[in-house]
């Protein structure tokens, strides 16, 4: 059922209108990447977006718990909003633990918003959402967006480029010398950088924060052991003709001139 949305002219304004009236709902977010944004008495407690891992994928992929665990808890039948205090409960999570969770995904969620324009939104009644405890000022969002782009790039296209980026191991990624001084968090993130995956992947696969993922792309790059294609494969221009062949040019035609005859 939606909600009559608040006049904004993009999604922090509408959420310090949220903030300001109190408001409860999701603001649910058109375009690439998207995602719902869920507001309770206008503060921020939680968002979802297929541009970087949630609360489930941090927890799985990490292993901090077992897929087991987390069936077994979601098999008693508690309601997403619930299923925090299940954990809690079953003692495979701290409360305060889960918070921290909890808040590191919201602005995670946050900044992979933040580095694109949104088609539109539309507000909506409040829906499910595992809750975690967290709860951000929208005012608060909107600085540490600023403050994780400035430390990326200082330009919001800029780091929204690197987000698309492909990064491969470079030549000295080979030399174990070069490599045996990385950390261990490092030396795993230059397995995963196989010039196929956007950083996006690579803190899906690692479970891992989508910032902390290119601050530590960064890292590498700057020390020579990534690189970034120089022509990717989506980005070659075609060679191909812009028009289809008639059928003249298309198949051989014979010549006007018959060639000579060999005689015996």
């Amino acid at each position: 059922m939606s909600q009559e949305t608040p006049a904004a002219r993009n999604i922090p304004a509408l959420l310090a209108a949220l903030h300001a009236e109190k408001r409860s709902g999701a603001v649910l977010v058109s375009g690439t990447p998207g995602g719902v944004i869920h507001v309770r008495d206008g503060m921020v407690v939680g968002m979802e977006t297929p541009g970087a891992p949630g609360v489930e994928v941090l927890l799985l992929k990490s292993h901090r718990i077992t897929e087991d665990d987390w069936t077994a808890a979601r098999a008693t039948g508690t309601d997403p909003a619930r299923l925090g205090l299940e954990l809690v409960a079953q003692g495979l999570l701290g409360a305060r633990e889960l918070e921290v969770i909890g808040q590191a995904a919201l602005f995670d969620a946050a900044f992979a918003l933040a580095l694109t324009s949104p088609d539109g939104w539309e507000m909506t009644a409040p829906r499910p959402l595992l809750d975690t405890g967290a709860a951000i000022p929208p005012d608060r969002l909107v600085t540490e967006n600023t403050r994780r782009i400035r430390l990326l790039s200082n330009e919001r296209g800029a780091t929204a480029r690197f987000a698309r980026d492909r990064p491969d191991p470079a030549p000295a990624a080979r030399d174990p010398q070069r490599t045996a001084r990385l950390s261990p968090r490092h030396r795993t993130l230059l397995t995963a950088a196989d010039g196929r995956r956007t950083p996006r992947d690579i803190a899906f696969t690692l479970g891992r924060g989508l910032f902390a993922v290119m601050l530590d792309l960064r890292d590498l790059l700057a020390l020579g052991l990534l690189q970034s294609p120089s022509v990717t494969l989506a980005g070659r221009p075609s060679t191909a003709p812009r028009t289809p062949l008639s059928a003249s040019t298309a198949t051989p035609q014979p010549s006007a001139t018959p060639l000579p005859r060999r005689k015996p």
